[in-house]
């Protein structure tokens, strides 16, 4: 049996299941309503998560239902939320430990902008910055930013490892102690521990520094979600968090040994490397309640939702001109986000699913079903942090506040009377609670 204590972080993200949002006590204002994030980032900060963390996507997801108009196409809920970086200044605020993490992508950002604004929010927060590094997997962005089609996946990645390296870089322009602000000798800052990047690469030319001395963790907290070989390379080589769509103990448990062999190839500590795949708990007061709750949510998916979601991971087929009851074709590569593509394929096989229940399934989200009482959540959760599948867990409610509090006070305390998650926090910063490399 393991010892460890696990991570925990929560991601929240308006209509991340395609069905709950129309539950009669669902809030689905949370998407533009800055109170119900107060809310949920307190709720999760009472339970001593580790960290909240938002996914963004610049732009609403194309296809031709949405195109031409289609009702249930425009009603996707993940079209609408607010650009994260915005909400983290009013949650640190409002958070006194708890961790604050957005997404960036590297695909259509600079650098520059990116490492200020994160060193901005680790200074506004006190040292609980964290930054989602991603290479933009919705295709739909491109014509957003003045492209008429995404980069390729491999020219995506080259991107984002020099965009990251030009971030940190940036966040280490200034040496501890670089600010004195001493009035007596009339010396604002010392020059000497101020230094130019002068960085000259492939995609960027940045000079630096930083308009603001080192930050309180000196880097904000790096996550990742990469699952293919360049993002796995990515991963081991920059983040401190690795997120994985991994459902299978045994693939997790490869998947993290694969993570932490490739960190030590690049001469990090893995044991710096945080694993945690994503789950979405689904909670009642028997395990039968909890699977009724969930065919419930689920008949709340309408068909033709269900499967324009799933289109833009389809490789360019319409699912229309196949028999929607019949089996899932094989899909070709596609330009979007490949770990996602894997997941679909690989439910579909291995649960022996038609097209139209591949679609409703991926509409309640993509991430691992923990379905059951607290208890018998807790007891999955423990059963893979003690075989070495992760080292905790970003956990996916269903919907807010419900499917929220459900997670954060029925099943955190029962992870915590098992002395597998904390009771306090610990640290001060968002690297020190989550254990990973400091700066």
């Amino acid at each position: 049996m393991s010892n460890k204590m696990m991570s925990l972080a929560l991601f929240l993200f308006p209509g991340q299941h395609l069905g709950a949002w129309r539950l009669p006590d669902a809030i689905p204002e949370v998407d533009v309503g800055i109170d119900h994030y107060v809310r949920a980032a307190q709720l999760a900060e009472a339970a001593k998560l580790d960290a909240i963390f938002f996914e963004d996507q610049a732009a609403i997801p194309r296809s031709n239902d949405i195109m031409k108009g289609d009702t249930y196409g425009a009603a996707n809920p993940r079209s609408i939320h607010f650009d994260p970086m915005m909400l983290l200044p009013a949650l640190a605020m409002a958070t006194k430990h708890l961790g604050l993490a957005a997404t960036s992508t590297a695909s259509y950002n600079e650098p520059y902008n990116v490492a200020r604004r994160f060193a901005s929010i680790d200074f506004i927060s006190k040292g609980r910055a964290g930054w989602n590094l991603v290479t933009s997997f919705n295709e739909s962005e491109a014509q957003n930013f003045g492209m008429d089609a995404h980069a390729g996946h491999a020219d995506r990645y080259e991107r984002a490892s020099e965009f990251v390296d030009v971030v940190t870089g940036l966040w280490d322009s200034w040496e501890d102690g670089a600010v004195l602000r001493d009035k007596e000798k009339g010396l604002y800052f010392d020059v000497k521990k101020m230094h130019f990047l002068q960085h000259e690469g492939k995609f960027f030319k940045v000079r630096g520094p930083l308009t603001m001395g080192k930050s309180p963790q000196g880097r904000p907290v790096i996550f990742q979600a990469g699952s293919s070989e360049p993002g796995r390379e990515l991963a081991a080589r920059t983040a401190d968090v690795v997120f994985t769509l991994q459902t299978d103990m045994a693939a997790s448990r490869a998947f993290r040994e694969d993570i932490r062999q490739r960190a030590a190839r690049f001469g990090r500590d893995p044991n710096k490397i945080k694993v945690l795949p994503g789950i979405t708990p689904i909670v009642g007061d028997t395990v039968a309640e909890a699977q009724a709750f969930r065919e419930k949510m689920r008949d709340l998916i309408p068909e033709d939702l269900a499967i324009t979601h799933l289109m833009p991971h389809s490789g360019g087929l319409n699912f229309r001109d196949y028999d929607l009851n019949g089996p899932m074709p094989d899909l070709p590569e596609t330009n979007a986000g490949k770990s996602h593509r894997e997941a679909i394929v690989n439910l579909a096989r291995s649960e022996n699913l038609s097209i139209l229940q591949t679609a409703r399934r991926f509409a309640e989200g993509s991430y691992m079903k923990l379905v059951g009482t607290p208890t018998t959540i807790a007891d999955t959760m423990q059963e893979w942090l003690d075989n070495d599948a992760c080292d905790g867990f970003l956990a996916v409610p269903t919907h807010f506040p419900v499917g929220v509090e459900a997670f954060v006070q029925r099943v955190v305390p029962e992870l915590q009377a098992r002395g597998i998650f904390r009771k306090e926090y610990t640290g001060n910063t968002l690297r020190e609670n989550l254990g990973v490399e400091t700066f």
